[in-house]
């Protein structure tokens, strides 16, 4: 897992929990529509994980 990962934020964080939001943010997106290319690794697989109805992720 030493390659990186492409996530792009497809809906809104709007409705969404305080702490989903926290993770978004730390995940670098701060619009919908707006990608960010992040380092393959478990914490950046475990936040994926937490909000995978508000993003979209593809190897890159």
């Amino acid at each position: 897992m030493a390659g990186k990962i492409k996530v792009t934020l497809y809906r809104s964080v709007i409705g969404c929990t305080e702490k989903q939001k926290a993770i978004v943010a730390a995940l670098g997106l701060k619009r919908r529509g707006r990608s960010r290319v992040l380092p393959d690794n478990p914490a950046t697989r475990g936040a994926v994980a937490k909000v995978p109805h508000l993003v979209k992720w593809e190897e890159a």
